[in-house]
């Protein structure tokens, strides 16, 4: 199966695809449509106000890094954060298969994980930045 390793590049492409496509079209939804509900409702978790920008904002742009696979771990740990505070405070109650239970942000949450560890991969604007600066890049 060592021809398999050969595909990793792409695997990683395809976890950011999606990872990215996800946040971006979550993101978007609460960044330009829906904003002052995401900033009430995460306040009325116990949350303060300012997390729900701060939310909106790690989804949205946090997505459009890791599409691009542009500082892709650090927006990979925002994307993290992002999804283990939304099941903590708000899907947990409802189960793992529940209606607005966590599977979904537990898949992607764990994405996320993954991409802090692995990087971009070389299909991604990290590997040229990396190189471009004289290191060798990973």
């Amino acid at each position: 199966m060592r021809y398999l390793d050969r595909l990793q590049p792409l695997a990683l492409l395809v976890m950011r695809l999606a990872l990215g496509a996800v946040m971006v079209g979550h993101g978007y939804h609460n960044l330009f449509s829906g904003l002052h509900q995401h900033v009430e409702l995460v306040r009325n978790l116990g949350l303060p106000g300012w997390s729900g920008y701060l939310s909106s904002v790690a989804e949205f742009f946090g997505g459009l890094l890791v599409l691009a696979g542009l500082f892709t771990r650090v927006a990979a740990v925002a994307l993290c954060i992002d999804m283990v505070v939304a099941i903590w405070k708000y899907h947990w109650h409802n189960g793992l298969t529940g209606n607005g239970g966590y599977e979904f942000p537990l898949a992607v949450a764990a994405l996320a994980f993954a991409l802090i560890f692995f990087g971009g991969g070389p299909i991604a604007f990290d590997h040229i930045r990396a190189a471009g600066g004289g290191g060798k890049a990973k």
